[in-house]
């Protein structure tokens, strides 16, 4: 839901923001004031076409900017999700600006965006209609989408677009199985040779670390001999050594202790001292011996080093990405080997899909024709109400076709549906992207989007020109028919018809105004006695008559506005 637009800069408007509501919001206004204007800056706020020759005389740049309510619509969300754009307290602030060198920039919460990412995330919040691009029913695409909603269908679409999704993926497989059988035999050849290489050297996680500590250790060989002989002497029980000086200082300690008797206590600590250095002692005297300090045992471990490096290099980067890599060429090697039972497999699971895949395109397709037909009937008879007896609303369930011109399957059926429309007698029903006349168009998508209310996920709509070429009974019909849609949707519509406007919740007049040497276009919102007179000055050009203002008020109250 669009909760404020605020435009400057742009043709007339130096500096205006309106806030709209929920329910029917009404631009009304003199013509010329500027209404058009205020759309027109929005649709360019939409994605639409900027020209540069709408900036303000005298200004630098036009600015266009957006406040969209988005919590509750799921497409929007998860666009904005994916292209990592979070929505504050569930509002996102679009803005635009038109520079008049002929550049423009684009924000989506602050985010630098393009024109067409900024079409496609309003996509899912706000239609216009008239002659606007911004219309989600000129998307042929978005007709399919439409039955289904309408018809209740999605369920199955859904469950038929899984279906289709995995024959697709089944299919793919297929086809990288049968690539060319020299491929095949010359990857089975490299595999079984990396798998061949990397088994002979039987690795083990953490072996290299363990070659380099003892290399190391290897390299200084003569250093560490004579740090651990010297080691030996300075602490052997015999001789000099440290160990035989100890258990002397230890007899002496215990005769101290028979003359002191306080004395007596650092026997314990001293023995404790003597038995760990006698441990220590011990542990490197057997950590001597252990050590292979022989020039061959340097050279093997450097060569286990160089072998290692050079299976890292081919399939590394490390020890265990090698081993890894290992087992990867066992799987792609069982795969190669079994191919011929795995082609067998897939092609029956291919067979089966492709059965189910048909079974249900065709279940879909029936239910979209039976829903095409009611859908139609519902929308002639709004075209009908809305004063355009002589239209034919039809929708158009063809074939989805390969560029062959063959049927085919896409990936929400065998159907192409697409909304046709003839607003003349005699003439042959044409999409709808080819209706030149705004007004009618408006008129068009008001009935379509009447029917479609609940089935249709945007929320915000926009119709321009929907009064145009009409009056009486037609121009009541449309105001009942904006006001009924209005009930679970955000429209907003550009009127010059008081039948019309009564039914606003949100009633905002265009006014064109001097302001010093220049004229601008301003806004206000009215109610009350305000709403009262305007109603008047459209009804019969008069907002001051006795007569104008008692029918205005008789309409208001009739709406239930006043």
């Amino acid at each position: 839901m669009l909760e404020k637009l605020h435009v400057k800069g742009y043709a007339l408007i130096d500096d205006v923001e309106i806030s709209l509501s929920k329910g029917l919001n009404v631009l009304s206004g003199e013509t010329g004031a500027g209404k058009s204007l205020l759309v027109d800056a929005l649709g360019i706020l939409l994605g639409e076409k900027g020209d540069t020759g709408a900036v303000r005389a005298g200004d630098e740049e036009a600015d266009v900017t957006g406040v969209f309510r988005v919590d509750g619509c799921d497409k929007a969300l998860a666009w904005l999700s994916e292209h990592g754009i979070e929505p504050e307290d569930g509002e996102v602030i679009l803005r635009r600006t038109l520079r008049n060198n002929g550049k423009s920039r684009i924000f989506i919460q602050s985010v630098p965006s393009t024109k067409a990412d900024l079409a496609e995330f309003t996509g899912f919040l706000i239609d216009m209609h008239g002659q606007h691009e911004h219309q989600s029913l000129l998307q042929v695409d978005s007709h399919r989408e439409l039955i289904d909603l309408y018809g209740g269908h999605v369920e199955l679409a859904n469950g038929f677009h899984e279906v289709f999704l995995e024959l697709a993926r089944k299919k793919k497989q297929l086809e990288d199985l049968e690539k060319d059988e020299r491929d095949r035999l010359r990857e089975q050849d490299m595999l079984t040779f990396a798998l061949n290489e990397i088994k002979a050297a039987r690795l083990q996680e953490g072996e290299e670390e363990e070659l380099k500590r003892e290399s190391s250790l290897l390299a200084q060989s003569e250093k560490l001999f004579n740090l651990l002989e010297h080691f030996h002497e300075l602490v052997a029980e015999s001789g000099n050594g440290t160990l035989a000086s100890l258990r002397s200082a230890a007899h002496d300690l215990s005769a101290l202790s028979g003359i002191d008797i306080s004395l007596a206590p650092y026997i314990e600590r001293f023995n404790n001292a003597y038995y760990e250095i006698e441990d220590i002692s011990e542990s490197i005297r057997r950590y001597r011996d252990g050590i292979d300090f022989s020039p061959r045992r340097l050279e093997e471990c450097e060569e286990r080093l160089s072998a290692l490096r050079r299976l890292e290099k081919k399939y590394g980067p490390t020890i265990k990405d090698v081993i890894d890599y290992a087992a990867d060429c066992e799987t792609k090697l069982t795969r190669l080997t079994n191919w011929e039972d795995e082609k067998k497999s897939l092609t029956s699971e291919i067979a089966a899909l492709e059965k189910d895949v048909v079974a249900r395109a065709r279940d879909i397709s029936d239910k979209r024709k039976s829903t095409a037909e009611k859908l139609s009937i519902e929308i002639q008879r709004n075209l009908v109400n809305l004063g355009m007896p002589k239209a034919e609303f039809r929708i158009e369930i063809g074939k989805k076709l390969s560029d062959s011109g063959k049927p085919v399957c896409g990936p929400w059926g065998m159907d192409s549906p697409e909304f046709l429309i003839s607003a003349n007698p005699g003439e042959v029903p044409k999409p709808l992207r080819k209706i030149a006349s705004g007004g009618e168009m408006s008129r068009i998508m008001l009935a379509i989007k009447t029917v479609l209310a609940e089935a249709d996920t945007i929320q915000g709509l926009v119709f321009d020109e929907i009064d145009a070429g009409i009056g009486g009974e037609v121009a009541v019909a449309v105001g009942r028919y904006l006001k009924t849609l209005s009930v679970g949707k955000q429209v907003l519509c550009v009127t010059h018809l008081a039948t019309i406007a009564v039914h606003a919740d949100n009633h905002i007049r265009v006014v064109k105004e001097a302001s010093g040497s220049r004229t601008v276009t301003d806004v206000r919102q009215i109610e009350g006695e305000a709403k009262v007179v305007e109603i008047a000055r459209m009804l019969a050009g008069d907002s001051k008559g006795v007569r104008s203002l008692a029918h205005a008020e008789e309409m208001l109250k009739a709406a239930g506005k006043l």
